[in-house]
Order: C-alpha cells, then sequence, then structure tokens
C-alpha cells in the first residue's frame, strides 16, 4: 500500500497494519475515528477498498427490501414507526402482496430478500401463532425460487425462529444500535439488551448468518463505537452495518442534529479495515441514491434497501425517499457502480460467500466443543 510518510507517520502505521490484517488496539482504533482532514481520510478510504479488494475483488452484492409491516408494539426514541406515533398511516401487507414484491425484487437481479417489519404486535399474539402465515409465506418463496432470505421482524420467540430457519430463511438481523447498555436504554426504551444480543446468539447456534448495525449520531462516543467493535467480533457477525441518525418527526429526538455523512463513511472504512472478509452494506435508506458512491469508496461491498416503485413500500431511514422516482432499483445501481470500478456480483457469488461463512461457523462450533 502506498503512503504519504510525511502527512501522518502514525496514521500511515495504523494502515500500514491494519493492510496486513494485524488487529489494530482500542488506541489504534480511536486514532481511525478522529481523522477528519480530508486527505487522510483519503488515505484511510484507499485502505478499506485495498482491503475489500482482496476478499471480494470487484463486486458487489444487492438486497431486494420488503418492509411488509409499519405497526410495531415499541418506543424506540429514534424510530419514525415507535408506537406512539399518529401522524403517519400505517400497513400490514398480505402474504400475496409480500410474495409479489419479492418475485419482482428476485426478476429484477438481486441477491437476497430481506423481510422486514416492527415488532408487529398482530404477529406475536398467542406466543407467536400470528407468523404462522409468514412463515408458509417463506415455504413458498423458497420453493419457488432459490433466493436467499433474511428475516429483520424483531426479538422473535425461540421457537417461531426455529420455524423460519426450518421454512429456509439464511439470515438473522436484529440491529443492537449500541452496544452501550446505557445509551441502549435510552433508545431502546423498555427493552432488555441482553435479551436482545442474547437471540441473536440464540439464531447462530440454529445455523442463522447474523447482521448486526449500528446507529451513529445518537449520543455515540468514539469508545462505544470501539466497543461496539469488539462486541460485533465476539459474536462473529457475518454482515456489519452502520446507519447515520436523521432526526424523525414525532419522535423524542426529532430536535437531535443529523449527523455529518462524514462520520458514517469513517466508520464503515474502518469496519472493512477491522472485518476485511464480511459484508458491509452502503444503505440507500439514508441518502438513497445520491450516497451510494461515497459508500462504495469507503469500502462497501452491499447495496441494500433496494425496493421497486409502485409496491406501496416504506424505507426506514427516508421512508419515500427514491422509491417512487424508481431510483432504488438495480438499472439505477448498476451505473454508479461501474463509474467506482464495481460490478454486481452473481447469484452463485452470493451463494458462494453463504456457503462458505456457513461452514467456516460450522468447523469453528465444531472446534469450541472439542475443547470443552
Amino acid at each position: 500500500m502506498a503512503v504519504n510518510s510525511a502527512t501522518n507517520p502514525k496514521l500511515d502505521e495504523i494502515l500500514i497494519k491494519a493492510t496486513k490484517e494485524i488487529p489494530l488496539n482500542q488506541d489504534e482504533l480511536l486514532s481511525l475515528l478522529r481523522v477528519s482532514d480530508e486527505k487522510e481520510l483519503t488515505q484511510v478510504f484507499e485502505a478499506a477498498r485495498l482491503l475489500r479488494t482482496r476478499y471480494f475483488l470487484n463486486k458487489v452484492f444487492s438486497y431486494g427490501f420488503v418492509y411488509f409491516s409499519t405497526y410495531c408494539r415499541n418506543e424506540c426514541a429514534f424510530c419514525f414507526y415507535r408506537k406512539s406515533n399518529k401522524s403517519l398511516q400505517r400497513y400490514r401487507k398480505t402474504d400475496l402482496e409480500i410474495m409479489k414484491t419479492a418475485f419482482s425484487l428476485i426478476d429484477s437481479g438481486v441477491h437476497l430478500i430481506d423481510l422486514t417489519m416492527g415488532e408487529d404486535s398482530y404477529f406475536f399474539q398467542n406466543q407467536g401463532s400470528g407468523f404462522a402465515h409468514m412463515i408458509r409465506t417463506v415455504e413458498m418463496i423458497k420453493k419457488s425460487t432459490s433466493i436467499p432470505i433474511m428475516l429483520s421482524a424483531g426479538v422473535l420467540p425461540e421457537d417461531v425462529l426455529s420455524e423460519f430457519k426450518e421454512a429456509g430463511v439464511d439470515w438473522y438481523a436484529t440491529y443492537q444500535e449500541t452496544h452501550n447498555p446505557k445509551l441502549y436504554s435510552r433508545l431502546r426504551l423498555g427493552q432488555s439488551y441482553d435479551e436482545r444480543m442474547n437471540r441473536k446468539t440464540d439464531a447462530q447456534k440454529m445455523g442463522f448468518l447474523l447482521e448486526e448495525g449500528l446507529l451513529t449520531g445518537v449520543g455515540d462516543t468514539d469508545e462505544d463505537l470501539v466497543n461496539s467493535f469488539e462486541e460485533m467480533k465476539k459474536l462473529g457477525a457475518d454482515q456489519l452495518r452502520v446507519m447515520s441518525f436523521i432526526p424523525q418527526k414525532d419522535t423524542p429526538m426529532q430536535h437531535f442534529s443529523a449527523v455529518p455523512r462524514a462520520r458514517e463513511l469513517l466508520v464503515i472504512a474502518i469496519m472493512r479495515l477491522v472485518f476485511p472478509d464480511r459484508l458491509i452494506p452502503a444503505s440507500l435508506d439514508v441518502d438513497g441514491l445520491n450516497g451510494l458512491a461515497e459508500r462504495l469508496n469507503a469500502g462497501a461491498n452491499v447495496v441494500t434497501s433496494i425496493i421497486p416503485p409502485e409496491s406501496g413500500l416504506a424505507g426506514v431511514s427516508n421512508h419515500s425517499l427514491d422509491i417512487e422516482d424508481g431510483n432504488r432499483t438495480i438499472s439505477k445501481i448498476t451505473p454508479i457502480l461501474e463509474k467506482c470500478g464495481l460490478v454486481m456480483a452473481s447469484r452463485q457469488d452470493y451463494k458462494d460467500w453463504i456457503l462458505m461463512r456457513q461452514n467456516k461457523f460450522s468447523v469453528s462450533r465444531k472446534e469450541a466443543c472439542a475443547c470443552e
């Protein structure tokens, strides 16, 4: 890696260490999080892209996003869809609507379908019996296609999670947002930090791949982020996400200042330095198509929140951004990839990556059991 030692020798040393895949210590990670000079940021992003190329060449994956219910029983301080927010029209999609959207996304060329909802009480009633229809919907999608599926439906009962695994779900996503329990309690009001973390490890034991996510700009410190990197490493998360907080109307945090995008880009790059072989998303849900190139140039290798127009679906951070004008589609993403020197991977590339991660975790579990 080419470095400019006349600029910041300490930064050069950290980046050389990172590109050799020598684990960075806490002080080194804190130093990276405090980089603000434009030339130095460019160096960090170059190192991140170098590691991405080492493991993924110039290939990028894509996710179709199906937010099938915007009802929620929770009161997350940051979320537009919190239970008490009366300023929106909510929806709950039928099984047929979910399948229609999923097949539309599959036809467009996405690598994975991400089935997402708020913690809708309708599904959680009677020990989770309300999920029966959704489980059958997953089975039908899997029966018709071999598309990988991610489930982002909150902290599910263990038996329901197991049924989804049997139905063919490959990924389980429950973002912690922060690994500082005190900050978590101010963000996810009335929700158990430990239960949310434990359900991820339960899912992992069932054979799910895991996505973990952070929300930055919500009172998190540099030390909090370094702690999160360590917790993600302990968890063995297969995909790691960071998103910038966007203040939402009629929520307790509506008057918070939005975090500068440079912060999210830097965290993406540092995630790549710490986790060179993992999937790191560039979400369309924060800045839409306009923010894609800079996230890819920071080291991301997955384009998420692809939503077909005229589907009646919402996003999360920016619930309507770039959807109805068709900018969250594969056809609009492809030219941006080309400008970044990247290409859309094949479906087989993605399936091979999943199989590799599943096999790797299976081997590590066997080794752990042998040592007990």
